[in-house]
């Protein structure tokens, strides 16, 4: 799908993956929906993108909370924009043993993570088929392709984002409408220190060679909704190392999960 002229959404718009989307799609589209919790964060960003030839939205809403989904949708409808590219980037985490998480807080990433991301998809899709245009970049994660102790719940949710993604490309063939995972690994952004537990120590960070900046994540994101690719992962070392693990054993791949946990 050719992204000049689309109207975009934009969930998790606030900060990191999401924000830098947003600067790159605000060259390019008539119209941007942002959506997040932080009302001043999107206002800024609002003003920041600004142009005459840009209509941009705010919408605060906790994607938790199916009521305010629910309302989201209904403010889209009311206000006659018309998605054709959605971009389902929010993402929550926690980071310690599942025996030990806050449940409350299990519920959040479960809701926001796989419910949010599935039901604004299907409240959008069929008007997407409908004009037989359209796109979903999700926003995954290379955690979804690993089973990772003591970040199992974020893993598993991403896991799930990434055979719904497919699954859900599978299904679309020929509608116009085209399903795209983006499976970035460690990222610069804020989402780890959030994920931290309140009173654990600082997270032990990957190698840096590992790491992939923000903007090339958004663009690689960006070029392969364009491509209409099935899924891209940022990054030669991560392409490479995901690429192995993707053909290693599970009992090579348990192993290698006990002996972190242990490590941590």
């Amino acid at each position: 799908m050719k992204i000049d002229g689309c109207s975009a959404l934009i969930t998790g718009a606030s900060a990191g993956i999401g924000r830098e989307i947003a600067r790159q799609l605000a060259r390019r589209a008539r119209s941007l929906v942002l959506v997040a919790r932080r009302r001043q964060r999107l206002e800024e960003l609002r003003d920041e993108l600004s142009n005459p030839n840009l209509n941009v939205h705010i919408r605060v809403v906790d994607l938790a909370d199916q009521t305010q989904l629910e309302e989201l949708v209904a403010s889209l409808e009311r206000d006659k924009i018309d998605i054709d590219l959605l971009i389902n980037n929010a993402g929550r985490g926690d980071l310690g043993p599942f025996a030990t998480s806050d449940p409350a807080r299990v519920d959040q990433i479960l809701k926001v993570n796989v419910s949010a991301l599935t039901l604004l998809t299907r409240r959008l899709l069929p008007a997407m088929i409908a004009r037989k245009r359209g796109a979903i970049l999700n926003v995954s994660s290379s955690a979804g392709f690993l089973p990772i102790a003591e970040f199992s719940v974020y893993a598993a949710t991403k896991a799930y984002v990434n055979s719904f993604s497919e699954a859900l490309r599978a299904e679309l063939r020929g509608t116009g409408v085209r399903v795209t995972a983006l499976c970035p690994g460690p990222v610069h952004t804020e989402f780890t220190e959030v994920a931290r537990r309140p009173g654990e120590a600082t997270v032990e960070n990957a190698p840096e060679i590992f790491y992939v900046s923000v903007e090339e994540v958004a663009r690689v994101g960006l070029e392969a909704v364009e491509r209409e690719r099935a899924l891209v992962i940022p990054g030669f070392v991560m392409k490479l190392v995901m690429s192995l693990v993707r053909m290693t054993p599970m009992s090579i791949l348990r192993s290698s999960s006990r002996f972190s946990a242990k490590r941590n």
